[in-house]
């Protein structure tokens, strides 16, 4: 009985932090605004990729077996993401994504690059799909060759792609709809 009464108090001081974590993401996004945006998520001085590059190109075959070319997407805004089914941050993020590809997937493409190279196999990655219900592009990145082009070291982490196919913002860490909003709002 005393574990039991243990595990309940720990699974409330965990709701607890994780309530107070999201609060505070959620605080900070809300008070962005475009010209912040630009600014604090532009890509890192270290990185190779920076604000206004043409990001790196790549190929790569679909979870659906169809082929996604990163150049044949010009013209369109595009939220190009790298994930993993076992990251807690990655799964999170998702039912924001699929709302959001929901309701702007005429404007916004959504790129969910897993790097399958580093998950748990094509079963898991399928599950996790259906799970979520994902309806998002989702290319495989089997050799981690895009993954480590586009320094996901740390996931999830993604680039906003603009119109003019050029990177406008690299978020780092996970994102919720109305994070996506203001990025893409804010991009040309």
């Amino acid at each position: 009985m005393k574990k039991i009464i243990a595990l309940l108090g720990l699974a409330v001081l965990i709701g607890i932090a994780t309530y107070s974590f999201a609060q505070e993401n959620a605080d900070t996004v809300d008070s962005l605004n475009n010209e912040q945006l630009g600014t604090d998520m532009a890509t890192s001085p270290n990185s190779t990729l920076q604000k206004g590059d043409i990001p790196p190109q790549f190929t790569l075959q679909t979870l659906d077996e169809k082929q996604i070319t990163l150049s044949e997407l010009k013209g369109k805004k595009v939220i190009l993401n790298f994930w993993a089914t076992w990251c807690p941050p990655c799964k999170a993020e998702m039912p924001h994504m699929q709302k959001f590809h929901e309701q702007y997937g005429d404007e916004v493409e959504i790129v969910a690059v897993n790097l399958t190279s580093k998950d748990s196999g094509i079963d898991k990655i399928e599950q996790f799909v259906r799970d979520y219900e994902l309806t998002f592009s989702i290319p495989l990145d089997e050799t981690g060759d895009v993954g480590d082009a586009y320094e996901a070291i740390t996931i999830p982490t993604s680039y906003i792609i603009g119109t003019d196919g050029r990177i406008q913002h690299k978020i780092v860490g996970p994102m919720d709809e109305a994070m996506m909003e203001q990025l893409i709002s804010s991009t040309p």
